[in-house]
């Protein structure tokens, strides 16, 4: 620490001189100081002047940051000349970073000149003006985090050398195929400890994201932890243990971290059949699988076979004794592997990505196994059998339905409630829906009021699109469910947009409602929400009454694998070994699609309805308007079939192609088609009010219901 010392307390020392020379003027000259009774004596500074008490000084020293010994500050001491080069300098010493901030009156954002030796992260680096007003980083992808805070001084420096584009940028300056060997392709390495990268995840694009697939953005821990220095103390750099262990029972030092596994994380990624498993040991199983993978690959198809070494640049080299094994006389620089295909390649970084972040378990465990798992399926799709790249709904981050809104910067009012993290609470709190931040998915926040505690927020009651308020009890955790689970249209909305025109008329002041995703909640209520478009004159089923067991929604699914308890399932149902199993369900012998089969399942019964009530609305559309066709994965679902060929094409499902010529009637049963499509349980969560709903389209439509069989609402 001797060296270190000096260098930190001497800037320290002048600053403490020029102040007292400015304020009593000159040393040199012969004119005394004028008495003043702020001003002291002039004397010669003793020793003791000099002592300065620097903060932290003490948790400092034991960090990596300050460690001159480190391979980190001591790389460049054999070098001619011996200095830190520019493009090293801005991480690797104290007045590098100070230049890429401009405090040494040059362009700030660059590194201008090369550094001294003998530096190391000190006090100065992370304590002055110009750090203190940083709110953006740029990441090496081009793409900049804005609105940070204090760790925008971490990420510039904990966030890798390379990214997505790097290594296309590599590949398509190779312009080879992607299976084919190039002698300009050489290893795309992303440097030592890219934190910043893994934990912000698509954000910034640090690990190579293949093209077609999506990704999870920045990791979102509970409030008090959710920057660097929330984990981490900021001068020791260690880990605040004893602050884990209050949501994380059992740990109790640094090895205990491997075993933790937030609740949300249900899925068996790595395919061992252990989801107790703490997710480092997930992401370590991938990583072997997909080492082995690489090997595999460079083995077989480019027939030059391959070895790691995490210790030893450029960490991948030719296998030369074919082992498997990363053998002593097989590191060195000279045997740097170099038959590098695109493929091959982007591999490679994925696996050096997730070994270089050894917590990129805990900053971005998810995003890292997107990674893995979508380079082992590049190399070969057969790996992936048994493997889990994504979670639940609710905690899929790399799903559309949380990812949609990336490129607008935050999730708009009108979807945050049901989009966000924070959107629920926010909404249960102000009872309005603002703008929400975009996330990951939910959070332990998202549902619960209390962290640790993980208490509910008390919901009485819940309103639905329909104006109708229904509850399944004062107390009942499930009303929580009903918030979002309700869907977005209701009988009251169809009946308002299409009141006032003929019932066969095509009118250009019509278009399709879309009930949205999912509205569990609704089918379940049945005409006490009235989600479906409820025909006038009609009367419908009300809220299903299960067994008094199992009649709520957390009483039946898993709250956070939102998976259905089937164990429960066969204590009634027969037969009932898994989900695959309940849609063979049934618990009456009326055949009501009049198909003559009353064995199969109730949800056959639906299908059958369902079926046949798109062919009636196609044959409706063709005759009144012009032809149709849905595809469901496509907003806004129905468009023009301008073949006529009943089929949805590739070029039909588009947004410019959309379905326009609505009548009243035509709307009305495309509306409930699409509701009993978008809620894919709704066989038991009402199957009496599904029936009814698409038994009555099909009436209205005139199709012939003869054999059918509408249910009883007595």
């Amino acid at each position: 620490m001797r060296v270190t010392w000096s260098r930190m307390i001497w800037p320290f020392a002048v600053l403490v001189l020029a102040a007292a020379v400015t304020a009593c003027g000159s040393t040199e000259t012969a004119t005394p100081c004028p008495p003043s009774p702020t001003c002291p004596p002039s004397r010669t500074p003793e020793a003791e002047d000099l002592a300065v008490e620097v903060p932290f000084l003490e948790l400092w020293s034991r960090s990596g940051h300050a460690d001159e010994t480190a391979e980190a500050f001591r790389h460049w001491d054999e070098d001619d000349p011996a200095e830190v080069p520019t493009g090293c300098a801005k991480c690797h010493s104290a007045s590098g970073y100070k230049d890429f901030l401009g405090m040494d009156g040059s362009e700030a954002g660059v590194v201008d000149r090369a550094a001294a030796i003998d530096t190391v992260i000190d006090c100065t680096v992370c304590h002055n003006v110009a750090v203190t007003e940083m709110t953006s980083v740029t990441f090496p992808s081009g793409l900049e985090v804005t609105g940070l805070g204090d760790e925008a001084r971490c990420y510039q420096c904990h966030q890798g050398r390379a990214s997505t584009a790097s290594v296309q940028e590599a590949i398509e300056e190779a312009g080879v195929g992607v299976d084919t060997v190039s002698e300009g392709l050489g290893f795309v390495n992303i440097h030592y400890y890219a934190a910043a990268a893994s934990r912000l995840g698509t954000q910034v694009q640090g690990g190579y994201q293949y093209e077609g697939k999506a990704y999870d953005s920045k990791f979102a821990h509970v409030q008090a932890f959710d920057t660097c220095f929330g984990c981490h103390d900021s001068h020791s750099l260690e880990i605040k243990l004893d602050a884990c262990g209050a949501c994380h029972p059992g740990v109790d030092g640094m090895d205990d971290l491997k075993h933790v596994r937030l609740q949300g994380s249900t899925e068996d990624y790595d395919g061992d059949g252990d989801v107790e498993e703490g997710v480092y040991y997930e992401i370590e199983a991938l990583q072997e699988t997909l080492l082995g993978a690489i090997q595999t690959y460079a083995a077989d198809v480019v027939g030059t076979p391959i070895v790691y070494n995490s210790a030893a640049y450029p960490y991948f080299f030719i296998d030369t004794n074919e082992d498997g094994q990363a053998d002593e006389g097989e590191i060195s620089y000279g045997n740097q592997y170099a038959s590098w295909t695109p493929r091959l390649l982007k591999a490679a970084y994925n696996y050096q990505t997730s070994i270089k972040d050894p917590g990129g378990y805990a900053h971005g465990g998810k995003y890292h196994i997107e990674l893995l798992y979508d380079s082992i399926e590049d190399l070969d799709g057969g790996l992936v059998a048994g493997l889990t790249r994504t979670d639940v709904g609710h905690f899929d981050g790399s799903s559309e339905t949380f990812r949609h809104w990336d490129g607008d910067g935050a999730v708009p009012g009108s979807c945050a409630k049901c989009h966000s993290a924070s959107g629920l609470p926010t909404y249960l709190a102000e009872g309005a829906n603002v703008s929400e931040p975009i996330t990951n998915g939910f959070e332990c926040r998202t549902c619960h009021d209390a962290v640790p505690g993980y208490t509910l927020p008390a919901v009485a009651e819940v309103t639905f699109p329909s104006g109708e308020s229904v509850s399944f009890g004062e107390e009942a955790a499930s009303n929580l469910c009903l918030q979002c689970h309700q869907g977005r249209e209701s009988t009251v909305s169809v009946r308002s947009a299409t009141a006032g025109f003929e019932p066969d008329a095509v009118s250009e002041r019509l278009s399709f409602l879309n009930v949205h995703y999912f509205a569990a909640g609704a089918t379940a209520f049945g005409t006490e929400a009235k989600g479906a478009y409820e025909y006038e004159g009609r009367s419908y089923a009300g809220k299903f009454a299960h067994d008094e067991s199992f009649n709520e929604c957390t009483e039946c699914h898993d709250p956070h694998g939102l998976n259905v308890v089937v164990e429960a399932c066969r204590v009634c149902h027969d037969g009932v070994a898994s989900e695959e199993d309940l849609p063979a369900i049934r618990e009456t012998a009326i055949d009501f699609d009049g198909d003559g089969n009353v064995e199969e399942g109730i949800a056959g019964e639906i299908e059958t309805l369902h079926d046949t009530l798109y062919s009636a609305i196609q044959a409706y559309a063709a005759d009144v308007a012009e032809p149709l066709v849905y595809d469901g994965h496509a907003y806004p679902y129905f468009f023009v079939d301008s073949d006529g060929d009943g089929e949805i094409d590739s070029d039909e499902a588009n947004y410019g192609n959309r379905y326009t010529t609505w009548t009243p009637r035509l709307l009305k049963a495309a509306y409930n088609y699409q509701y009993a499509t978008k809620d894919t349980g709704a066989y038991t969560h009402n199957a009496e009010y599904i029936l009814q709903v698409l038994y009555d389209s099909l009436a209205d439509l005139g199709a012939d219901t003869a054999d059918m069989v509408r249910p009883t609402s007595e």
